[in-house]
């Protein structure tokens, strides 16, 4: 039987119609949510996709807190948190999960968590199985002067009421690190913390590290302890490498000093004899004026040379006699 054109158009519009309108009126997911006791409309779910919001997330999602016995998840919140950027999925496995745990979870809080860019379901799972954070190798020096490399463990649990707006991993290690250098820096000797390494977890746990943070410390473990480099003699060495140094420095700034002062004294002789040469120079000028003016006589120019040779022959005899025969002769 061959069916007319008519005809077909007809049901072509009918089988389009049908597609439509089971795209925007979810039935079946209408009946599933029924099923499982979930009152919802056909038109609130006609209009979840007019407001572009997952039908089958919001009524899957009403589905598991009903059979989960929460009685706080409604649709509209549901719907407003999809709206607002969040997971609604993972908000209400937290929710469940925190309800099946003991937990007291308001679903506010979950979404504030959520909405804050932290995972609200993995938060819950910590609460349930603490976590353990390794610290990288912290090093601190007793005061001996000894180096201490320390690798501690610890174990934490989220702390729910503190997700919002609390500090995360990286202060929870940077705390820690700064406890175990606190409390080796304040050992007298790295023996007694070899000893003793629980002695450590103990004053770090009792400064409360975990204040403001997203995370309760239930406990810190020293897992390994090295010896590292005796800083205290390295520093000792290099503070006698530097008053080495100093003194030298020092001992030359005198040495500059004695040889500019000796330089300025050479200055000032050679000065003081060209002064006399330029003394002795005038003399014999002056004798030559004291002949023409008759002031001095010949008798006195013998006895003036008599003077002066008599005067080179003391100063020959008194000057210290060295180098060879030859040349004292000369």
């Amino acid at each position: 039987m061959e069916l007319s054109f008519p005809l077909i158009i007809l049901i072509a519009l009918i089988v389009i119609f049908v597609l439509i309108f089971f795209h925007y009126v979810p039935f079946f997911l209408w009946i599933n949510a029924l099923s499982a006791n979930v009152h919802i409309s056909l038109v609130q779910l006609f209009l979840m996709r007019l407001r572009r919001v997952p039908p089958h997330t919001i009524v899957y999602a009403m589905i598991e807190a009903h059979k989960a016995g929460l009685k706080n998840v409604t649709r509209d919140n549901l719907e407003a948190h999809y709206l607002a950027g969040g997971h609604v999925e993972q908000v209400v496995h937290a929710l469940v999960s925190a309800s099946k745990a003991n937990i007291d979870l308001p679903f506010q809080m979950a979404t504030a968590i959520d909405l804050a860019g932290r995972d609200v379901l993995e938060a819950v799972r910590m609460s349930v199985n603490p976590k353990v954070i390794d610290t990288p190798p912290v090093s601190a020096v007793a005061i001996d002067g000894i180096q201490l490399i320390a690798k501690a463990r610890v174990t934490v649990r989220a702390n729910i009421r503190q997700l919002v707006g609390g500090a995360g991993e990286e202060t929870i290690l940077a705390r820690v690190g700064e406890g175990i250098v606190s409390s080796i820096g304040s050992a007298t000797s790295h023996k007694s913390v070899l000893e003793n390494p629980d002695s450590i977890s103990k004053l770090v746990l009792r400064k409360g590290l975990d204040a403001g943070t997203a995370f309760e410390i239930l406990s810190i473990d020293i897992a390994d302890i090295d010896i590292g480099k005796n800083i205290g003699a390295v520093l000792q060495m290099d503070q006698a490498q530097a008053d080495k140094n100093i003194a030298q420095a020092r001992a030359e700034e005198r040495r500059a000093m004695a040889i500019a002062l000796e330089q300025e004294m050479k200055a000032k002789a050679q000065e003081a004899r060209a002064k006399v040469i330029e003394a002795e120079a005038e003399v014999p000028k002056a004798m030559a004026e004291a002949f023409r003016n008759g002031n001095m006589g010949i008798m006195d120019f013998y006895r003036m040379k008599n003077i002066q040779a008599d005067t080179e022959m003391r100063d020959a005899i008194a000057r210290p006699q060295s180098g060879t025969k030859e040349e004292n002769a000369k």
